[in-house]
């Protein structure tokens, strides 16, 4: 086996992407598979750093490009360290957030376009795409709700996001679902307002028609 699969989990704020996640690489190391987990922004050592940079609450100077450069500076490391080397062996790639993010997010959101995340991602992606996509979608109020709470419990300052208005996190929203009306063979919307293992078995069956040409054992 030279390739192994790349599957994202996008959705807004608060729609349990990231527990879903966890949930799918425990049931594959399971089954035998070898699976590798990346975060963005984050999963290597300076996407970490980027991280802090994005993501605290203190750094609302942040401007809309400088922002959008540093996802995919985060996303170029992964891509090189992680993600390809991953791949080549024949492992699964599990990822938290993509370039579906930045799309929806600074294209969106912010409102800089889609043109020109695309034009980044050619060059930080080199073309490559997650074989599917798994996109949690829930009402942008009822996600927030979620995440706040969760980051009050955490006592977790990484909110610059989070604390964006009602009217950026909807449009992060749209851009989703365009996102799922453009290519409906990758990305599949999952209804994130169901309990959790309904949620859970919803993202198996998904995954597990991308397994068909993986064998655990070569995995």
């Amino acid at each position: 086996m030279t390739k192994g699969l790349f599957v994202s989990f996008e959705g807004v704020e608060g729609s349990g992407k990231s527990t879903q996640m966890r949930r799918l690489a425990n049931r594959l190391r399971q089954m035998g598979f070898r699976v590798v987990e990346n975060i963005e922004p984050g999963g290597t050592r300076i996407g970490k750093q980027i991280r802090s940079i994005l993501l605290e609450a203190a750094h609302q100077e942040l401007s809309a490009t400088a922002e959008l450069l540093l996802f995919f500076a985060s996303r170029a490391q992964a891509v090189d360290e992680l993600i390809l080397p991953a791949l080549a062996q024949g492992q699964i790639v599990l990822s938290d957030r993509f370039t579906d993010s930045t799309i929806a997010y600074q294209g969106g959101g912010r409102q800089l376009g889609w043109d020109v995340v695309l034009t980044l991602d050619r060059v930080a992606c080199r073309g490559l795409k997650p074989s599917l996509t798994l996109c949690l979608d829930l009402d942008v109020e009822i996600g927030l709700q979620r995440a706040r709470r969760r980051n009050a419990e955490e006592g977790q300052s990484e909110t610059r996001l989070d604390d964006e208005s009602l009217s950026f996190h909807r449009r992060v929203r749209a851009a989703y679902h365009r996102l799922v009306e453009l290519e409906p063979e990758r990305v599949k919307l999952v209804d994130a307002s169901r309990p959790l293992e309904e949620v859970e078995e919803t993202v198996w069956r998904l995954v597990e028609q991308q397994l068909a040409g993986i064998q655990a054992g070569g995995c």
